[in-house]
């Protein structure tokens, strides 16, 4: 399988299926159809199908899908069956509120730590994790060859930390801040803008 020849918008529904995939497995549900998947997240029985015939065959014709055998293709696809280390920059409202977020760790995420420029914030503590300052960061995320970031720093600073996280080794950026960002082709990054969100749902009210 040619990770670069699948299309962004099919492993984008991977983590959908995973999900669902582990809503069943907690029910105690052992075998699913893509018919009740797609009851389930609101997408066709076929697409879900297609995009999972994309990486081999993985249900029998008649009996499905086996919901534990799939959970663990899923997160062997997207990597997900370690817990990878993110580092969190920028320790506003934003910051603070991932930094709690109890979510990431059963999905393969663990925040281990946060930075800021502000004086008054470094050497607090958020959820027992240290306030570092962004002058030691290309330092610390090398030492502890941390690959992902979560950047939650004002828009007029995002391409600077951005350019710092580079320059630590990190692989993939989910950015919160309002700005594209400018990085080498090798490295990942997801904007995730919530008021661009409101502005695309509200066109439908």
């Amino acid at each position: 399988m040619n990770a670069e020849k699948i299309p962004d918008i099919i492993i984008g529904r991977l983590p959908i299926y995973l999900r669902a995939l582990q809503r069943l497995a907690e029910k105690g549900v052992h075998n699913t159809s893509s018919q009740e998947l797609g009851e389930m997240i609101g997408i066709s029985a076929a697409q879900i199908r297609k995009d999972i015939s994309q990486f081999g065959e993985f249900g029998k014709q008649g009996t499905g899908y086996s919901v534990p055998f799939l959970i663990e293709r899923l997160q062997d696809i997207l990597k997900v069956n370690r817990v990878w280390d993110v580092i969190i920059v920028g320790m506003g409202d934003m910051g603070h509120a991932l930094a709690r977020y109890n979510g990431f760790v059963n999905r393969g995420y663990q925040v281990t730590m946060l930075f800021d420029n502000d004086p008054a914030k470094i050497g607090q503590k958020v959820n027992n994790l240290e306030i570092f300052s962004t002058d030691v960061l290309v330092e610390k995320v090398k030492q502890n060859k941390i690959k992902i970031a979560m950047l939650t720093v004002p828009a007029s600073a995002a391409q600077e930390v951005a350019d710092l996280l580079v320059k630590a080794g990190i692989k993939a950026i989910l950015n919160y801040a309002p700005i594209h960002l400018n990085v080498p082709k090798d490295v990942q990054v997801q904007h995730i803008d919530p008021a661009a969100h409101l502005q695309r749902m509200t066109y439908y009210l």
